[in-house]
């Protein structure tokens, strides 16, 4: 395929700006640390060389920092990203418990809970930046339909909560569609007519086509009774079959690369890049950025994009600006 002769391939890259922590320890509650972010203008500077007009999901830790707020209006000065609101319930207001696992997951608290730890995030990112929060992400990913009615109760009208092809012991995203989508309010993994909040998904798949087939091969072999075979790990390495994500976190730009020449075959209209701001510092959180994390990033943000550009034509969009788009073509 040859550019100029496809329509346009919308491209979303969402950052969950965030405090950084080692993921294996305590969650952290009112003592944090947000040094990531000092990290962001330059690397804004570099999305914005490449085209890319980010969007920054901002958690209650950032915008409460004075410093790290200071860095955030610095590039949203610039006007060619959008803010949108990150609710980590362990560090946002007010407390109730100690953080366990369990209570790490927004869809796990009860609705008053998050009620008001929503509507002290929105204020904030208000007062901070000047802006009304129009798009949301749960942390550690995962929506229900409490956590749905209150965003659209507090003015949101995209959600990106779902991460298709991942389930944990709380929730699962395998029966929710991997394409943008009008999400039920009674059920957020299905679709529904309603028009108030529009769903739209990261992108992650297989390096082969049927993604429901090879999620549930993928899923079966993922645990016992036929976790013993490490299928998966063989198939990973023989190339036989491999999950994917759009991710320069978790994948080398050749998965990244194939994973979006799969999806735009698949007839896929927008390609859903994301990644956390703390993986910019060295850290072992990083399954690839270990050292010299941000420059590994960045190189492998700036490959996808280059070598994808030489084939499509990108739209470089936020991604209320997708949603936007994406709407209109379903009319």
């Amino acid at each position: 395929m040859q550019q100029g002769k496809s329509a346009p391939v919308i491209f979303i890259l969402s950052i969950d700006t965030e405090e950084e922590w080692d993921w294996s320890g305590a969650f952290p509650q009112q003592n944090v640390d947000v040094n990531n972010v000092n990290l962001l203008p330059s690397f804004h500077q570099h999305l914005a060389s490449l085209g890319v007009r980010p969007t920054y999901f901002v958690d209650y830790a950032v915008a409460n920092s004075p410093d790290a707020a200071a860095e955030m209006r610095t590039i949203t000065a610039q006007k060619d990203c959008e803010v949108g609101a990150h609710l980590h319930p362990w560090c946002n207001p007010p407390y109730f418990s100690p953080a366990t696992d369990e209570s790490s997951h927004v869809i796990n608290l009860p609705v008053e809970q998050v009620s008001q730890k929503l509507d002290a995030l929105m204020q904030l990112i208000h007062q901070q930046f000047d802006v009304q929060a129009k798009s949301f992400r749960t942390g550690r990913w995962g929506i229900d339909s409490k956590v749905i009615n209150l965003l659209v109760n507090a003015g949101i009208n995209v959600d990106s909560s779902i991460y298709p092809f991942y389930n944990n012991d709380y929730f699962s995203c395998h029966s929710a569609p991997s394409l943008p989508y009008w999400p039920d309010l009674n059920d957020p993994l299905k679709e529904s007519q309603q028009k108030e909040i529009y769903e739209l998904p990261v992108t992650v798949g297989f390096n082969r086509s049927n993604f429901s087939l090879w999620n549930d091969i993928h899923t079966k072999f993922a645990s016992p009774p036929y976790s013993w075979t490490r299928f998966n790990g063989i198939a990973w390495h023989t190339q036989l079959l491999r999950k994917q994500y759009l991710c320069p976190e978790l994948s080398m730009p050749k998965d990244m690369l194939s994973l979006c020449e799969t999806v735009i075959n698949k007839g896929y209209p927008v390609l859903h890049m994301y990644m956390h701001s703390s993986g910019l510092l060295d850290n072992n959180n990083s399954l690839l950025g270990n050292q010299n994390a941000y420059e590994f990033i960045s190189q492998s943000v700036a490959e996808v994009i280059n070598t994808l550009s030489e084939k499509y034509t990108l739209d470089f969009c936020t991604i209320s600006e997708a949603a936007a788009k994406l709407q209109l073509t379903k009319e």
